[in-house]
């Protein structure tokens, strides 16, 4: 373990990182080669980060596997101060890991706290997992006794996204590692140091054994050998809804379990009683946060037709208002878009929406990678921007007179992550939701929320069901149930 000293007391030694991957508890030159971490505000390279190739996976997982056997049976308070240890580094090192975040990912520096905060809270979470109750005694006919053992999986892929890369990669190395697995980590290649590089560095200080941690980031084949290694058991995989079917039909073809929290177009319900000076507070802070590039992002909002004029005049003035630029040079309310890819895609969208009839109340203009933050009013329903997920500070607005065409309107979608229902009748707005398909609701708040030990995840296109977060979820996501029976004497059988 490589030791941060009281004269350097930077978490990242970049001399010794750069372009490495880590594997079995060193840093070493990958089989991808290299590439460069670009800062999308200024275009800057701030760092060169190491890439995998599927032989490094291969290496990676056996190493992994043998760790893991060793980790699995180290005595539960061993594993707890391990996570706890990491939690309190991600405190200690909170303004190095939040640069890195502001630059690399574009990450305001409002989100990059809370991010750290959320990150330093799931490995607080998941050192309770060591000592929890991992089975049960159960009823038998037979003269025996009966349990369900929760055992580790074993081995363990993290496949984590660009956007919030800390939050959506600690979620399930923490609770992995605290259950007994090994973790392979392989974060988005445009984040490497903020979702790679400085959770490994965590971890390595806070005394985790070699081999069970590995970061292995690349490519798609990267990604594929991960999920066909015979040695890695489960996938937790987050990212969009394309990419999750190839990562789950894949999994499945090798009889794996894939965790799968995919893309979202969160519905935002504006009831009739509501204030709509509270409710363009709400929905300003869900649609723009992070440059929407989030999948709980609100994306539609449906609003009662009473308040839709006043909504939308006010919403679009919020977003006249909005400072954008690079959020390491100065006070602004967005950062940039991740890439030009990303940035063309938002605007192909907003173009196509106005041409189908929307009206451009606010934005729907950049400079470089900085999107103005936008509204479109009365968006056509078949428009992509509206029944799509944008990944964009893009608001589509519509309107409903009655609640039964409000819940028509938020379920006319593939997608069912979250939900927010603004009202001054809770009794009603949680009726509402009662009839709207999603995995999360929230009843007089916007639809961007996360707390380390509630359970996240989405139904339909945003996911298959499996939830992170929680105790209850973690341990059914990582572990694997054993039925054992145990008798004084030996049965007898007719045979």
């Amino acid at each position: 373990m490589s030791t941060i000293t009281e004269a350097d007391n930077r978490l990242i030694d970049e001399t010794a990182t750069e372009g490495k991957i880590y594997l079995d508890g060193a840093w070493v030159p990958g089989g991808g080669g290299t590439a460069a971490s670009i800062a999308p505000a200024t275009g800057e390279t701030i760092a060169t980060v190491g890439l995998a190739s599927p032989d490094d996976v291969a290496r990676a997982a056996e190493s992994a596997a043998r760790a893991q056997k060793e980790w699995a049976a180290t005595p539960h308070p061993v594993r707890a101060a391990v996570l706890r240890r990491a939690g309190q580094l991600w405190e200690q090192h909170a303004d190095e890991i939040m640069g890195w975040n502001i630059r690399e990912v574009g990450a305001i520096p409002p989100l990059a706290g809370f991010a750290l905060h959320v990150t330093a809270e799931e490995c607080y979470e998941a050192s309770a997992l060591p000592s929890a109750p991992l089975g049960s005694i159960l009823s038998s006919a037979e003269p025996r006794l009966s349990l369900a053992q929760r055992v580790p999986v074993g081995v363990v892929a993290v496949i984590s996204p660009f956007n919030v890369p800390l939050i959506l990669g600690i979620r399930a190395v923490a609770p992995a590692l605290a259950l007994g697995n090994a973790v392979l980590l392989k974060p988005d290649p445009r984040t490497i140091m903020t979702g790679g590089v400085a959770m490994v560095r965590i971890f390595e200080e806070a005394g985790l054994p070699a081999g069970l941690l590995q970061l292995v980031p690349g490519g798609a084949d990267v990604g594929e050998a991960l999920v066909t290694d015979p040695r890695v058991r489960v996938i937790a995989f987050t990212g969009s809804t394309r990419a999750g079917r190839i990562v789950g039909e894949l999994a499945g073809r090798h009889l794996k379990r894939a965790h799968l929290e995919l893309g979202g177009n969160s519905a935002f319900l504006v009831r009739a009683d509501a204030d709509v000076d509270q409710a363009v507070n709400l929905a300003t802070w869900g649609a723009f946060l992070h440059q929407g590039q989030i999948c709980m992002t609100v994306g539609r909002h449906i609003v009662h037709e009473s308040l839709f004029d006043e909504y939308v005049a006010k919403l679009a003035a919020k977003a006249d208002s909005m400072v954008v630029g690079d959020p390491a040079a100065g006070q602004v309310h967005l950062g940039p878009l991740i890439d030009e890819v990303q940035r063309d895609r938002v605007h192909t969208l907003v173009q196509d929406a106005v041409a189908q009839g929307a009206t451009l109340a606010a934005g729907g203009t950049y400079e470089g990678l900085f999107y103005r933050p936008t509204v479109l009013a009365n968006t056509p329903r078949d428009a992509a921007a509206y029944c799509d997920e944008v990944f964009g500070p893009v608001a589509s607005v519509v309107s409903f007179s009655t609640d039964d065409e409000a819940v028509a309107l938020a379920s006319e979608t593939d997608y069912g992550l979250s939900l927010g229902i603004v009202s001054r009748d809770t009794a009603a707005a949680l009726e509402l939701a009662q009839r709207i398909p999603t995995g999360i609701v929230h009843i007089n708040d916007q639809t961007v929320n996360d707390e380390a030990n509630a359970p996240f995840g989405g139904v339909g296109a945003s996911g298959t069901g499996s939830r992170h977060g929680g105790a209850e979820a973690n341990i059914d996501a990582f572990t694997e149930t054993r039925w054992i029976t145990m008798r004084r004497e030996p049965g007898q059988y007719p045979l």
